[in-house]
């Protein structure tokens, strides 16, 4: 039995339901917000068995697991007031974390390497450590490093850690960003919260690698085709922004594998640059980052891949 953890919407999930209908192998999809629907059981000699309906999942039959994008546990509104709500969601926010860690050493990527490896200090510092070249980077709120930083060359901008903010109707999203100069009506604002300040690359194009166990599938993505998409790739909706599958340098692709171990993973979506002097540098890892349009754009079968390295940790 392969366990997929993820939430109702994630699309890329389904590319791995498909891959394994297709082999034939069994498989529990848990959509975490539903949990509260289920009726639970846990004994320290059998462990947890969850009930939905007709249907049970059994945790000591659970060979391996992947673990995608889970979501919050819904709780009824007719369950109480909001207090109660949250309390109750705790609760079953507590029975997940019990079910990730009975289930330590069967996952793909285990939920806590992900969190330990979505450190973005970390990542730049074992990248470099390894031998990535490594744009000029500074972290921080301090204004006068900031400013002094931006003076010295042309710089981007970008999130430590929430990439999002939630706004309605769909929230905003913050992308990375050439900075200005800093003057001292900007003091305030710099002091709020950190960010990661990074010289500029003069781009050829941006690669995305992502590394499953042993295998790499790199990709460049031409950004610089399209004014939109050339400080940040993801800006707008560019459709017909050419991916090409390609080779990385073996010394390069060394690297990658190495990064990614070292971070306790066997899956890492890795950004790259390649400049125009044809030198590669690291931007970041995402330990759980999406895949499945890539697979789409390219043809590159990343889920077949996925669950060759899941039935390798079944095994």
């Amino acid at each position: 039995m392969i366990l997929l953890v993820t939430n109702k919407r994630d699309i890329t999930t389904d590319f791995i339901v498909l891959e394994l209908k297709r082999r034939e192998i069994p498989f529990f999809r848990l959509n975490s917000e539903d949990l509260p629907r289920a009726i639970v059981r846990f004994e320290p000699k059998s462990g947890w068995v969850l009930r939905f309906g007709d249907t049970v999942l059994k945790l000591c039959e659970v060979k391996a697991g992947y673990y995608r994008r889970p979501g919050a546990p819904e709780v009824p509104e007719a369950a109480g007031d909001a207090a109660t709500r949250d309390y109750i969601a705790n609760e079953w926010s507590a029975v997940l974390r019990s079910l990730w860690n009975a289930l330590e050493g069967r996952w793909l990527n285990s939920p806590f390497a992900i969190l330990r490896a979505e450190d973005k200090p970390r990542q730049l510092s074992e990248a470099y450590a390894l031998g990535f070249s490594v744009p000029e980077t500074m972290i921080g709120n301090d204004f006068n490093a900031a400013a002094t930083f931006i003076a010295e060359g042309p710089a981007v901008g970008k999130p430590l850690r929430h990439a999002l903010i939630e706004t309605e109707p769909n929230g905003e999203v913050l992308f990375t960003q050439r900075l200005g100069t800093l003057d001292a009506d900007d003091r305030a604002a710099v002091a709020l919260a950190p960010v990661i300040y990074q010289r500029e690359i003069a781009k050829a194009h941006d690669l995305r690698v992502t590394v499953i166990g042993s295998k790499i599938f790199a990709v460049a993505i031409h950004s610089q085709q399209e004014a939109e998409t050339q400080v940040d790739w993801r800006r707008g909706s560019r459709l017909d922004l050419p991916h090409e599958l390609v080779s990385l340098p073996d010394e390069l692709a060394h690297r990658c594998l190495s990064l990614t171990k070292t971070l306790g993973l066997r899956y890492g979506a890795i950004d790259l640059i390649r400049d125009t002097a044809d030198r590669y540098w690291f931007l970041e890892i995402n330990p759980n980052g999406q895949w499945a349009w890539i697979e789409r754009r390219t043809g590159a079968m990343l889920s077949s891949a996925i669950i060759d390295e899941i039935m390798s940790i079944a095994a």
